[in-house]
């Protein structure tokens, strides 16, 4: 059954524009320039905003890390920041191609926004991902003085893809107590690699647009390589969710991740984890891809409000 007679009018030209996201090893690079394409949304820097390429230390034998850091002239020092994991189901995407909300982020929410320039699969399985983005983190931590940055206050989020690797790396956090994070912001978060599949068919009603069944299932087995499914790489997993950081939680009706989401979101306010959590009617995965839409711009109000209330401290 369709649900195109669901969606919101305004999301209609964006998910008939969207490219086919079906991949093979074979054509991982036509497939990545696809999704990049359909990402891409270059603006020019928000007045104030400084970008700075940067190149960190990765882990013990493993790579540099690529981030963006954006800040704006008048972040207080020192400051919080918001560690950002962009989206692209972990085969695609780049800090670049989420340039204008990171920036925007930077201007308004009295954050410094770090994003980072993860590895991919399938050529780099978990933990590559998860472990360049602890890199930066525990970056963030040794060189807060130098950054000028408060390290109590630094957030962790992400979109689809991202947001799974930021409840996996608050997970990783919680677990080995040498750093912490003050927020995580989860946008239509990726969470459990059985939605889709066999082990979790959910609803049938979900994940016609953008994202889809077998996007999910696909890209979920390249990204564990083989291994066994398990947390952190699976957040949906983990055993408990208790001691977890406050959580803003967003997803859409439509979306393949609903259920997923809306479990997680129970089972941290069950945790006791202070959680707010957003359900956008009538819209799919990655609806805010439509930015003239007025679902896409009350969701731009709310996770722009929300990082700077929970994080900047701003009212």
């Amino acid at each position: 059954m369709s649900t195109r007679h669901l969606l919101d009018p305004d999301l209609l030209a964006m998910v008939d524009a969207f490219p086919d996201l079906s991949f093979h090893p074979g054509d991982l690079v036509e497939t990545r320039a696809r999704l990049n394409a359909a990402m891409a949304n270059q603006a020019p820097l928000p007045e104030g905003v400084t970008r700075e390429e940067l190149w960190v230390p990765g882990l013990t034998g493993e790579p540099d890390v690529r981030c963006l850091l954006y800040r704006h002239g008048d972040t207080p020092v020192p400051s919080p920041v918001y560690l950002h994991l962009h989206g692209g189901g972990y085969v695609s995407g780049s800090p670049d191609s989420v340039e204008p909300r990171n920036a925007q982020v930077a201007a308004e929410c009295g954050v410094i926004v770090v994003s980072v320039d993860y590895r991919l699969t399938p050529e780099h399985p978990f933990p590559a991902a998860h472990d360049d983005a602890y890199a930066i983190l525990a970056w963030l931590n040794h060189e807060a003085n130098a950054l000028g940055i408060d390290p109590r206050r630094i957030g962790v989020g992400g979109e689809s893809a991202g947001g799974g690797l930021a409840a996996s790396l608050a997970l990783t956090a919680r677990d080995r107590a040498e750093f912490s994070f003050a927020l995580q912001v989860l946008v239509n978060p990726m969470l459990d690699h059985r939605s889709g599949g066999s082990e979790a068919p959910g609803d049938r009603l979900l994940g016609e647009f953008v994202w889809r069944r077998k996007d999910n299932q696909d890209a979920w087995a390249a990204y564990l390589g083989g291994k066994a499914a398990t947390a952190p790489a699976v957040p949906a997993l983990a055993e408990s969710l208790a001691g977890l950081p406050t959580t803003w939680l967003s997803t859409a009706a439509l979306d393949l991740f609903l259920d997923e989401d809306l479990t997680y979101a129970r089972r941290l306010l069950s945790s006791g984890v202070t959680t707010e959590l957003r359900v956008y009617p009538a819209a799919c995965h990655s609806f805010s891809m439509a930015a003239d839409a007025a679902v896409s711009r009350r969701f731009d109000r709310d996770h722009r409000d929300a990082i700077a209330r929970l994080l900047g401290g701003l009212t």
